[in-house]
C-alpha cells in the first residue's frame, strides 16, 4: 500500500502565519528512565534503535535486532513480554494500531488491530435498566467490557508483510520469562495496590496477590505458566490457533462466566480480522506528519491540533510560555469537539449510511475549514464556548447532510497503554501503540492472559436529544479509540522520528506537545519527553502538576482557563534520526521505560 499524503496541512499554512490525572491509577513508582549504547557503529555496519515501557520488553526486542531481526519481527517480541511484564497496560488479550515505513519499499502501512464487540452488541449495552449510563467501574469489572483482542491477528498480518525471522522464535523471551519468572516491578506492585477490585475476580486474585492477599511485592519472582501455554500455542500454530481452538474457548468462557457476562461467542473470535487502513497525513510546519485513520480518534485530531496551530508563531512564544500553552488549549479544544462529535469507527457507520472514514478525515481536514477554525482562536482569551464545527459548509462533494445528524459522545477512557519504537537495522521503523484499556483491562483473566475492557471506550450514550452518537455501541463495531502512534518524515520525504503514548484521551495532547517541543522548540527527544504535560483532552485545561510556575498558572488563569492540576502520566517513547544516522531516543520518566541502540551482529 503506497502511503498518501493528505496536504491539508500544508494549505492551511498557505493561508497565512500570524507572528503577531487525566485521572489515572498509571505512574506508580516509575523510576526515571536509562538509556544504553551498546557500541558505536562504523559507517558500513547497521544500526538498530528500541524504546519501549519496560526493560525486560526493551531486551527482548533488542535481542531480535542484534540478531538481523525486522522490526515487525522486534515488535511480536516486545509486546508478547509487555504482555506478561506490564499486564496492566497492553497484552496480547487486548488490542493494537502499527504503523510501519519501509524505507527501500517507500511504503507506510498501517495495521488496525482494534478490537470489536459482539455480534450480540447492542447501543444499550452500558445502560440500566432505567436508561441511565452504567456507573464506568461497574461497566469495566467482568464480561460485559470484553472485545475480541485484535493484537496476535495484527501482529501476524504483520509479520506476514515485513518478518525476517520465522514466527515461532518471537516468542522465545517471553516464554523463558514467564516459565521462569520475572521480578515485579515498583510500578506493577503499586497499580496491584491501587485497584480495588481486582482481587475480587479469582484468576487475578491468585495471580497478583498472595495467600493473604497481600499484592506480590517488588522484586517478587512471579512466574505465568497458563500465559507460557498460549505464547507456546500461537507460535506453533500462528494466530488461527489464537481465534480457534482452546485458546478462544478459554476465553470466551471466562467473558460469559464471570461478573456481568458479555454475550461473546466463539464465531466473534474466529471471525475476527485485523485490517491495514490508509494513513492520515499532513504537514506542520516543514514536516509531514503520519498516524492512524478511525476508530482511531488519534490521528485526525492531532493533525487537527498542529494546524490550528500553523498561523500561530509557536517557536517566538517560548517553550511553554503562558502564550504557547494558551495557542495550544484554545487549538485543542476545537480538535476534541470535533473528534467528539463526528470520530469513530466510520466505515461501519458508513455500512449504516453514516459519514465513511474518508469523508470524515477530508471533512475535518479540509484547509478552508481548518483555517476558519483557526480563525476562532483569540491569542488574548480563552472562548467562552467551544463546539463541533460543521464541516459541511466547506464540502463540495454530496453527503453533506450526514455531518448534521450526529450529536457529542460519552466515554469515560481513562489510560491504561503501553507505546513503543522500534528502528532495524535496515531502516525500517515500528510505531506502535497497544492497550487493554483500563488498568488491568476487565480484570478478567485467561490463559495467562488480562483481557481488555475496551468497550467501555464506546459511548455510554447511544444519543443525545434525539441524534444519534457516532461512537455509540454495535454489533462488530470497533469503538473509538485516541491512540495516535505517528511516524514523521522531512522536507524531502526521508524519515525524521516516530513516537506514541499512553495515556486515553490525553494521549493526543501529550503526543502533540512532544512534536511541538521538538519541531518548534528544538528540544532533543528526551527533553521533549521529560517536558511537563499540559493538555485539554475532556473540555478540561490541565496542567502536570508540581510543573508549572505559579505565575504561568497565574498568566493562564488570567486568560480564562480553569486550569487544573494533576498528575498526567503519558508514556512517550520516541526516536528521532540524527544527521549522521545517529539515534535520538527518549523514554519517558513517568514510567519505567527505557531505550536502547546497538548494531546488528554478524558471523564471524
Amino acid at each position: 500500500m503506497r502511503f498518501i499524503w493528505l496536504l491539508a496541512l500544508a494549505a492551511l499554512a498557505a493561508c497565512g502565519r500570524n507572528d503577531a490525572n487525566v485521572g489515572s491509577a498509571e505512574g506508580v513508582g516509575a523510576p526515571t528512565p536509562t538509556h544504553e549504547t551498546e557500541q558505536a557503529a562504523a559507517p558500513d555496519e547497521k544500526r538498530w534503535f528500541i524504546s519501549a515501557a519496560n526493560p525486560y520488553a526493551v531486551e527482548a526486542g533488542a535481542e531480535i535486532l542484534r540478531r538481523g531481526g525486522s522490526a515487525v519481527d522486534a515488535a511480536v517480541a516486545t509486546q508478547a513480554v509487555l504482555g506478561l511484564v506490564e499486564p496492566q497496560s497492553s497484552g496480547l488479550g487486548g488490542g493494537a494500531f502499527m504503523l510501519h515505513f519501509d524505507p527501500q519499499a517507500g511504503t507506510l502501512e498501517t495495521y488496525n488491530g482494534r478490537e470489536w464487540a459482539p455480534a450480540s452488541a447492542t447501543p444499550d449495552r452500558f445502560l440500566t435498566e432505567t436508561g441511565e449510563p452504567m456507573n464506568f467501574y461497574d461497566a469495566v469489572v467482568g464480561g460485559l467490557s470484553v472485545g475480541v483482542p485484535g493484537a496476535v491477528r495484527m501482529l501476524e498480518m504483520a509479520h506476514r508483510d515485513h518478518g525476517a525471522l520465522a514466527w515461532a522464535e518471537l516468542f522465545d523471551s517471553a516464554i523463558a520469562l514467564a516459565e521462569n519468572g520475572f521480578e515485579v516491578s515498583p510500578r506493577l506492585n503499586g497499580l496491584i495496590n491501587r485497584i480495588p477490585r481486582l482481587k475480587q475476580l479469582p484468576a487475578a486474585a491468585a495471580y497478583f496477590y498472595d495467600e493473604n492477599g497481600a499484592p506480590r511485592e517488588v522484586g517478587y519472582s512471579l512466574k505465568n505458566p497458563a500465559y507460557a501455554q498460549t505464547l507456546k500455542t500461537i507460535a506453533d500454530g500462528g494466530a488461527d490457533a489464537f481465534y480457534n481452538g482452546d485458546i478462544a474457548e478459554t476465553i470466551v468462557a471466562a467473558v460469559n462466566g464471570g461478573p456481568n457476562p458479555g454475550g461473546m461467542t466463539l464465531e466473534d473470535f474466529s471471525e475476527y480480522g485485523a485490517v491495514k487502513l490508509e494513513p492520515v497525513c499532513g504537514f506542520y510546519r516543514r514536516y509531514q506528519v503520519c498516524s492512524m485513520a478511525p476508530p482511531s480518534s488519534g490521528g485526525v485530531t492531532t493533525l487537527q491540533i498542529l494546524a490550528l496551530l500553523e498561523p500561530f508563531d509557536i517557536a517566538g512564544a517560548g517553550a511553554h510560555s503562558i502564550e504557547a500553552l494558551h495557542l495550544i488549549f484554545e487549538a485543542s479544544r476545537l480538535a476534541y469537539a470535533d473528534r467528539s462529535q463526528y470520530l469513530a469507527d466510520n466505515e461501519k457507520l458508513a455500512e449504516e449510511g453514516g459519514l465513511s472514514a474518508q469523508e470524515v478525515i477530508a471533512g475535518l481536514l479540509n484547509p478552508a475549514y481548518l483555517a476558519a477554525r483557526a480563525a476562532l482562536i483569540d491569542r488574548t482569551k480563552a472562548a467562552a464556548e467551544v463546539v463541533a464545527g460543521d464541516p459541511s459548509q466547506f464540502a463540495i462533494e454530496e453527503g453533506a447532510g450526514k455531518w448534521k445528524n450526529l450529536a457529542a459522545d460519552g466515554s469515560p477512557e481513562p489510560p491504561s497503554t503501553s507505546h513503543f519504537v522500534i528502528v532495524d537495522g535496515e531502516g525500517r521503523i515500528v510505531s506502535m501503540t497497544a492497550t487493554v484499556e483500563f488498568a488491568f483491562g476487565s480484570h478478567l483473566m485467561a490463559g495467562g492472559m488480562v483481557l481488555n475492557n475496551q468497550l467501555t471506550d464506546f459511548s455510554f450514550l447511544p444519543e443525545r436529544d434525539g441524534r444519534p452518537v457516532a461512537n455509540a455501541v454495535g454489533p462488530r463495531k470497533r469503538p473509538r479509540s485516541s491512540m495516535s502512534p505517528v511516524i514523521v518524515f522531512d522536507e524531502n520525504g526521508r524519515f525524521w522520528g516516530a513516537l506514541g503514548s499512553p495515556g486515553g484521551s490525553a494521549i493526543i495532547g501529550y503526543v502533540a506537545k512532544t512534536l511541538i517541543a521538538m519541531i518548534d522548540w528544538n528540544m532533543s527527544a528526551q527533553a521533549a519527553i521529560d517536558l511537563p504535560n499540559a493538555a485539554y483532552p475532556r473540555g478540561e485545561p490541565l496542567l502536570e502538576e508540581n510543573s508549572f510556575d505559579a505565575q504561568i498558572v497565574a498568566g493562564l488563569k488570567a486568560r480564562g482557563h480553569a486550569v487544573i492540576e494533576r498528575r498526567l502520566n503519558s508514556g512517550v517513547h520516541a526516536v528521532r534520526v540524527l544527521p549522521d544516522g545517529s539515534f535520538d531516543g527518549g523514554a519517558d520518566p513517568r514510567r519505567e521505560g527505557v531505550w536502547r541502540t546497538g548494531v546488528v551482529e554478524t558471523e564471524g
